[in-house]
């Protein structure tokens, strides 16, 4: 035990004098940089107070149904119009994009296309018929598509006519 208090006496003389001042400068820094720091938080904003408002759009259409288009009084009634007394067909059920030309025949000069419905329908259809949903009338026929002349609607309720051009089908298409 005598021997024990001169070692414990001389390590920590040992150890102070080692740690005198070699971090003195990083000590100096620490204090000159937290001198001008002052912890401060900003006050929150103001909140608004709540104001309800009444909605004032009950008797405006709901933009979620469909309207009906109201011809213009002012516009022409002349020019192309789809002939609403004869009975539809049974292709003006789909829509043009889809139905599907696989193929043509052919007998005493007479051309047939072979038209595809969405839910595998084979229709045998010649020049004159109608398909598809804007009055679809079959203008010409040839190995690789069938013309149509449509009818369509504008917003001011006057109709004008658009060729359509329906496409055989390819075999890499069909799969």
């Amino acid at each position: 035990m005598k021997h024990v208090r001169p070692i414990l006496l001389l390590s920590t003389l040992l150890l102070v004098s080692c740690s005198s001042g070699e971090f003195q400068d990083l000590k100096e820094f620490v204090d000159q940089s937290s001198q001008g720091m002052r912890g401060r938080v900003e006050a929150l904003p103001q909140v608004k107070a709540y104001e309800p408002m009444d909605y004032a759009a009950n008797d405006l259409p709901d933009p979620f149904q469909p309207r009906k288009i109201e011809p213009d009084k002012t516009a022409s009634t002349g020019g192309p119009a789809p002939d609403r007394t004869r009975n539809p067909e049974a292709l003006e059920a789909y829509p043009l994009e889809s139905l599907k030309m696989v193929g043509t025949l052919e007998k005493a000069k007479q051309r047939w296309a072979l038209v595809k419905t969405p839910d595998s329908n084979l229709y045998k259809v010649k020049n004159g018929n109608y398909m598809g949903q804007n009055f679809g009338v079959i203008a010409m026929i040839t190995d690789t598509s069938v013309t149509l002349k449509e009818l369509i609607q504008d917003t001011n309720g006057s109709w004008s006519e658009r060729t359509s051009t329906l496409q055989l089908q390819d075999e890499e298409e069909k799969k």
